[in-house]
């Protein structure tokens, strides 16, 4: 069922390109799956070394000029499958580090000309630079997305609409007000209804002050981020916009992420064949050297944050370990807290393992061998880690905010009779409660055929992109329909 919409989503990143984070999932699954919706989504995206390898074609569509201080032009072409249109931009983005930070895990000092030169570029097509392409609707992702409707609804004429999405309301962009002119943002857009943001220039404000609809990646947090403890300043804003505000809890892709075939793994498995399981957690054990104890293998891949929870989950260490329980961490953050995982794991060789990085191998392994997945994030947009525990049998111990509370049943008296539950829920988020949470998982655990109905109900649940991008697609249609012009509500 064709639409005959076409869509230009616009990223920082996207997997298997480049990737810090869920954001790149999403992103990169976001395609495929609005495909099989009728939509044709293509991704603009910086040309960073790490995308430039990944390059199957490439052949330059459209010279830029001069771009926030160098030469710039867009490419067209294919990587990892996907369809992109990529902002060459050497004196931005041809440089060694991360998208966001340098090899000494810094902030780039010029983050906001790179990506105020990422919205421009996607202002350009959006206005038909391009006459061959020209998108109906310009979707930005996150802050560093955040100036492409602001650029878009700036130029006075007709456009496209557009769409903002919030992957994590924490990360905002703010830069400083001098830089306006630069930016090629006019001074009348230095207001509280513009891109002022207590005295600084905000990115990501810009994109939900000028964008047509805004979305976020899950109901319960689209109602979070309407509230003073959930809004980080921008409450106020989004509560006024609060009929353009959508939650479309994200999918994950599962060609990638599929126990019954993944490389990652040593012996595949199902929903129906879950006593090969056994296989991976073994092979996870031996991978980190953890012994077999007389209780679950509790796990967590994160970004090691205070957002995440991971100062509680330290706390709650000594009392995981009295249970007779194993636990593993995948992950890279605050230093301190990189430090302290370690000396967790020297001070109980056997019984925690610390791994320090980004090894999306092993993350898999996790996936697949642990018996349950630790998720006690202070807020959570969505999560895909839990998607990711049902996915392959984890059972997913979460805290109960955001997306969280969306996606894991908790396995309450009620639940576990019916037959629903997939998961355990804990709130408030404390080392009390998440300790209780591990002491319910323990008695579970202990039930070996309760604990198998448990992975298998998260086994069946739909969490890939077929259940969502239905809803992506509802909203652009609405949009356009709603709009009937290029002029903005």
């Amino acid at each position: 069922m064709s639409t005959g919409l076409r869509v230009l989503q616009v990223a920082s990143e996207a997997f298997p390109l480049v990737k810090t984070g869920g954001l790149a999932d999403v992103v990169g699954a976001l395609p495929g799956a609005l495909a099989r919706e009728g939509v044709e989504l293509r991704t603009l995206l910086p040309l960073y070394p790490a995308v430039r390898a990944r390059l199957e074609r490439a052949e330059p569509v459209l010279d830029l000029g001069e771009l926030m201080g160098g030469p710039a032009r867009l490419l067209a072409g294919e990587a990892a499958g996907l369809a992109v249109f990529l902002l060459e931009a050497d004196h931005l983005f041809d440089r060694p580090g991360g998208p966001y930070q340098g090899p000494d895990g810094a902030d780039w000092p010029d983050n906001a000309r790179r990506f105020a030169a990422l919205g421009w570029a996607a202002r350009e097509l959006g206005l038909g630079a391009l006459p061959t392409w020209r998108p109906d609707i310009v979707h930005a992702h996150d802050w560093q997305a955040g100036l492409a409707p602001a650029y878009l609804e700036l130029s006075g004429g007709p456009r496209p609409a557009t769409v903002t999405t919030v992957h994590n309301l924490a990360f905002q962009g703010q830069f400083p007000a001098g830089l306006l002119a630069e930016l090629r943002l006019p001074d009348s857009a230095f207001t509280i209804e513009g891109v002022e943001y207590y005295g600084a220039i905000g990115f990501l404000k810009a994109g939900l002050v000028y964008a047509d609809r805004l979305t976020t990646v899950s109901p319960t947090y689209a109602r979070e981020i309407t509230t003073p403890a959930f809004g980080m300043g921008l409450d106020g804003l989004l509560r006024a916009r609060a009929d353009r505000l959508t939650g479309i809890v994200n999918g994950i892709d599962e060609r990638v992420w599929d126990p019954a075939n993944d490389p990652a793994l040593p012996e595949p498995f199902d929903a129906e064949r879950l006593d090969r399981r056994e296989a991976s957690r073994r092979a996870l054990r031996e991978r980190l050297g953890l012994e077999d104890g007389a209780g679950p293998l509790f796990a967590t891949v994160t970004r090691l944050s205070w957002q995440k929870g991971c100062d509680l989950l330290l706390e709650a260490l000594p009392r995981l370990l009295a249970l007779g329980g194993r636990f593993a961490i995948l992950g890279a953050g605050e230093p301190s807290l990189e430090g302290a995982f370690l000396e967790a794991a020297r001070g109980h060789p056997g019984r925690i393992a610390c791994r320090i990085g980004y090894d999306e191998p092993l993350s898999h392994l996790i996936q697949a061998g642990a018996d349950a997945i630790l998720v006690p994030s202070r807020f959570e947009p969505c999560g895909l880690t839990q998607l990711y525990a049902l996915r392959y049998g984890a059972v997913p111990i979460v805290a109960r905010v955001g997306g969280l509370a969306d996606t894991v049943i908790d396995a309450n008296d009620a639940a576990l009779a019916d037959g629903v539950a997939t998961g355990i829920q804990f709130a408030p988020v404390t080392v009390e409660a998440l300790v209780d949470a591990l002491e319910r998982a323990l008695l579970l655990w202990r039930e070996p055929e309760r604990w198998r109905a448990l992975q298998r109900r998260g086994m069946t649940r739909a969490v890939g992109w077929s259940a969502r991008a239905p809803a992506y697609a509802r909203l652009y249609r609405e949009l356009v329909a709603a709009r009937g012009s290029t002029e903005r509500r």
